[in-house]
């Protein structure tokens, strides 16, 4: 019997439009642009790819890899950055036909200088060369802006189901499995999607425990073992944005039945609706949360600035924790982060233990505040390379560029020239920095810090900083998404849940 010939792509970033800058091809090399059997080397990772690659070996399948491109999170993707991997990855299906099935492993709200919807376009693209039958499974981060064309346009749409995103590897799995089922002729699926208008920060969206997203996703697992359901997926859509359509809720893929699916999306996305407040967080004032901290018996104290989160496509660059820290004289051992090529450049050329006088901060998008005058010793210089140990990047190299440690009074602050996805402490510890020995740590993300620092944190605090990634998209100036949507409206009389069904 001949092997299934199955094609594997990847393009994936998450953008953000409130963000000034912009992601070239250069910050997807920072990460990984793996074309034909150079995206082989992605086996035995954490991302998607890998758990794809593994069931195709496993299925005796025979894998035609065509192009894993990745990119931390940032501001839209220029256009001609879009077209070169755009059309690298068509040239290279153009090559691998014919083909018995295609899996693509995207973000899903990705969004270019033209392009509103490219995972969509993408699809289009696809369709066009792979005829409209071939078997498409895509799967997607559980913050898409899930569209009708790519439910059209998709035989299947599998998501993440876990946040903090640790079950990338075991979301290839399942969509390989299902495409694999597929081209057998074992199922036929059917793809649902209902959405509610609720856009909300990720704070509050952790899958495990006692949340609203929590609650969801083992709803979406509860209902998986239902008879001809094949996938339930719950959507929290990336809320940095601002694009018409945009919503929270599920998609439900079932086998040849298209009633089924509809209806359990809808509930999937009424549920949401019904537990839409309890998506919304406190954030506390700095010095109220420098105070609460102090009060904490031992370190580390998180203070979570999640409104400068490059997972979130802010460009790190924001120095407002660093201001107030040293406003309030602060004392103790305290880690913090930021992004700013010039100031980096000017301790490499001061060198390692010498003290300089720079301003540091808000180099890359001006608009969210100005930077602050600091002196301080080098105690440490790197090239910025770094392994992450799990996550969407689990397994792969990154760089954090030219790097340098500043000791400015009880503040180590990290200088990086380009943002990194905030995972983990990987990025303090390749240049040194024991988190273990700090009383406060400065983290951009609002949500991996639950899994990094679960062992270690005492305390963690989202405090109120300005930034293109805020807790509360309130801070935000939306002018495309449509009126009324959740949280500017507490209220819409009369909702509807439109459904579309592949």
């Amino acid at each position: 019997m001949t092997a299934m010939r199955i094609g594997i792509g990847s393009i994936f970033q998450e953008s953000n439009q409130f963000a000034a800058t912009q992601t070239d091809l250069a910050l997807f090399r920072n990460s990984y642009v793996h074309e034909g059997d150079a995206l082989l080397q992605l086996a035995g990772t954490d991302c998607e790819v890998a758990g794809i690659l593994a069931v195709c070996e496993e299925e005796g399948a025979q894998p035609l890899p065509l192009l894993a491109a990745r990119s931390v999170s940032g501001g839209v993707l220029t256009d001609a950055c879009y077209t070169e991997l755009k059309e690298t990855l068509l040239a290279r299906l153009r090559g691998a036909q014919p083909l018995d099935g295609l899996i693509l492993a995207m973000h899903g709200s990705m969004v270019t200088a033209s392009q509103e919807d490219p995972e969509g376009d993408i699809l289009d693209a696809v369709r066009r060369i792979a005829g409209p039958v071939l078997p498409i499974v895509m799967t997607l981060d559980l913050h898409a802006h899930v569209t009708p064309r790519m439910v059209k346009q998709a035989t299947a749409l599998v998501s993440f189901t876990h946040y903090p995103h640790d079950d990338t590897y075991s979301t290839g799995e399942r969509g390989a499995s299902l495409l694999l089922r597929t081209v057998r002729r074992e199922v036929r699926p059917v793809t649902a999607l209902a959405k509610v208008p609720i856009i909300c920060g990720a704070c509050n969206g952790q899958t495990s425990g006692d949340g609203p997203m929590a609650h969801l996703t083992r709803r979406a697992r509860r209902l998986e073992k239902e008879p001809g359901i094949l996938s339930a997926s719950c959507f929290q859509v990336h809320p940095y944005n601002d694009l018409p359509g945009m919503g929270c809720g599920g998609v439900v893929v079932t086998d040849n039945d298209p009633a089924l699916a509809a209806q359990e999306a809808q509930a999937l996305a009424a549920a949401f609706w019904a537990r839409r407040r309890t998506f919304e967080v406190e954030h506390l004032p700095i010095a109220e949360a420098v105070d609460r901290g102090r009060r904490v018996e031992g370190g580390p104290v998180l203070l979570v600035d999640t409104a400068d989160c490059a997972g979130g496509g802010a460009p790190g660059d924001s120095v407002a924790l660093l201001r107030e820290l040293l406003a309030l004289g602060l004392e103790e051992p305290t880690l913090l982060m930021v992004v700013d090529p010039a100031a980096a450049r000017a301790c490499a050329h001061a060198g390692i233990g010498q003290t300089v006088s720079l301003q540091v901060g808000y180099s890359l998008d001006p608009a969210w505040g100005e930077p602050v005058a600091v002196s301080g010793s080098v105690r440490r210089l790197s090239d910025g390379g770094f392994r992450y140990d799990g996550g969407l990047f689990g397994g792969t190299w990154a760089s954090m560029g030219l790097s340098a440690v500043l000791q400015i009074g009880s503040i180590e602050l990290l200088v990086m020239s380009q943002p990194t996805y905030d995972w983990g402490d990987e990025q303090f510890r390749s240049v040194g920095m024991d988190v273990r020995r700090a009383k406060f740590i400065g983290v951009k993300n609002p949500m991996n810090y639950r899994h990094a620092y679960r062992d270690l944190m005492k305390a963690a605090y989202i405090v109120d900083t300005p930034g293109p990634t805020p807790a509360h998209v309130r801070n935000l100036n939306f002018e495309r998404m449509q009126r009324p949507f959740f949280p500017l409206d507490e209220e819409i009389p009369d909702l509807e849940i439109p459904v579309v069904v592949s």
